[in-house]
This record gives structure tokens, C-alpha cells and sequence, in this order.
């Protein structure tokens, strides 16, 4: 089993730096968002390159941010470093193997009543989208700009209970989203606990757990490459397949 790779601060300094200059162009990239980004990748049936999954991540925003090659390098490298902790935090076969451990570590914002009422002051919100913010939910708001982005390969092909169960694990993930004390997130807490209910700490942890089934999920249920059926070549002297009525030296054979 590997153990569940967590980042030095170091390295957790390096890639919110280069979320934050990210965010001077396109400001929804924040740390925290990019983490719940990243880690769906890390979650989803296939491994991406940093260079697949990066444009799709932060677009223009990355060119605009980083021009100079060895900034550039310096800024690919903290992302891939963040990337690689995470995938193997989520490696389907450790998980496995321990199903009762949490190995996810995300990256989130503690909102409280305090910090809303800074970002009322220091930031200028206005009290009812300060009110909005909740622990997790940029988190949550880029986990789902992923599937988006890769929609292809979170399209999976299961019966209907596979499927159900895999939406369940999605809406613990969105209950993130949720402000407390909405009307959607308390059906939604309702529907999946019950009277025992969910605070937003319990949210998280679910949310972690529902990200590691989901690892898991996919294990099972990856799609399955397509066969390819090769077929046989002919002899030089037979008829050419193509229907000539020649054989297959003298045509489709003669540029083999």
C-alpha cells in the first residue's frame, strides 16, 4: 500500500503562488479551486499529462501568467508536484486495501462567521454573497468544472444501479456547493443522512470519502478500449481484396 502522499509546505506554497498569479487573469483559479480540480483528474478513469489537462485548467490565463520558459517550468513543476500527491492519495489499490482510512487531503478555505464578515470589509462583498461562501465549495466548483471539461471520459457506460450509485457519490460532492441553511442543502442532507443530519465539517469528510469511492467506482467501471480486429494480409499472388480482380502485388501490394 502507498502511503498517502502529503505535500511540505514548501510545496503547498509553491502551487497556491502560482494559483494566486493564475487568478490575477482569470479569478476563479484560486488554490483552492484548482485543488478540486486536479483532484478529479486524479479521481476520474484515465491518467492525464500535466499538458492535456493544464489548458483545460486555466486556459489563457497560464500563457498570460507565465511567459518567461523558466517560470513557465517553475510553475508546471508546482502544479505536477500538487497533481502527483494527490494521485497517489487516491491510488485505487491503497485504497482498497484500507477502505477505512481517509487518505484525501484537500486544500480549503475555512469560512466562518468571522472570516465573512472580513470579506465583507476587507473585500468588499456584499453580506448575502458573503453568506454564499462555505468551506469546500470552490473545492467542489472546480471537482465539476473538471467532469465538465472531460465529460467524454466521465461518461460512463453502467446499468442503472452502477449509475445511481455514482450520482449519489457526485451529490456528496455538491453538497459543498451548498450554502448553509438553503433550502437544497438541507434536502439534500435530509435525503442522504437522514435525522442524524450533516454539519459542514461532516460535509467535507463525506465529500472525501465519496471522492475516494469514486476512485474506486472507476476502477470498475472504466471503459473498455475498443478491439481492434487486424486483418489477415494476403499473399502476394492472391486477389487483391479491394475487388481489382488483379492480385495483390500488382495493386494495393505494390505500395506495401
Amino acid at each position: 500500500m502507498k502511503p498517502a502522499r502529503q505535500n511540505t509546505e514548501a510545496e503547498i506554497e509553491a502551487f497556491s503562488t502560482v494559483c494566486q498569479r493564475l487568478g490575477g487573469f482569470e479569478p476563479r483559479l484560486s488554490a483552492e479551486w484548482c485543488d478540486g480540480f486536479i483532484a478529479a483528474l486524479a479521481a476520474g478513469p484515465r491518467v492525464l499529462a500535466v499538458d492535456e489537462w493544464l489548458p483545460a485548467m486555466a486556459g489563457e490565463a497560464y500563457d498570460r501568467a507565465f511567459a518567461d520558459p523558466e517560470d513557465r517550468a517553475a510553475a508546471e513543476q508546482a502544479l505536477a508536484v500538487r497533481a502527483a500527491a494527490l494521485a497517489v492519495q487516491l491510488d485505487a489499490e491503497s485504497i482498497d486495501e484500507d477502505p477505512e482510512a481517509l487518505r484525501l487531503a484537500p486544500l480549503m478555505y475555512v469560512w466562518d462567521d468571522a472570516a465573512r464578515e472580513e470579506a465583507v470589509k476587507l473585500d468588499g462583498l456584499a453580506p448575502d454573497e458573503a453568506a454564499g461562501l462555505v468551506t469546500g465549495g470552490e473545492w467542489a466548483d472546480g471537482f465539476f468544472a473538471a467532469l465538465q471539461s472531460f465529460s467524454a471520459d466521465w461518461n460512463a457506460d453502467a446499468d442503472e444501479e452502477a449509475v445511481a450509485v455514482f450520482e449519489e457519490l457526485l451529490g456528496q460532492v455538491h453538497a459543498l456547493r451548498l450554502a448553509d441553511g438553503s433550502d437544497e442543502l438541507a434536502e439534500l442532507v435530509q435525503r442522504i443522512y437522514g435525522e442524524e443530519g450533516a454539519d459542514r465539517d461532516r460535509l467535507v469528510d463525506e465529500a472525501c470519502w465519496a471522492v475516494q469511492d469514486l476512485r474506486l467506482w472507476w476502477v470498475d467501471h472504466a471503459p473498455r478500449p475498443e478491439t481492434r480486429r487486424v486483418e489477415k494480409t494476403p499473399g502476394r499472388n492472391d486477389p487483391c481484396p479491394c475487388g481489382s480482380g488483379r492480385k495483390y502485388k500488382k495493386c494495393h501490394g505494390a505500395a506495401a
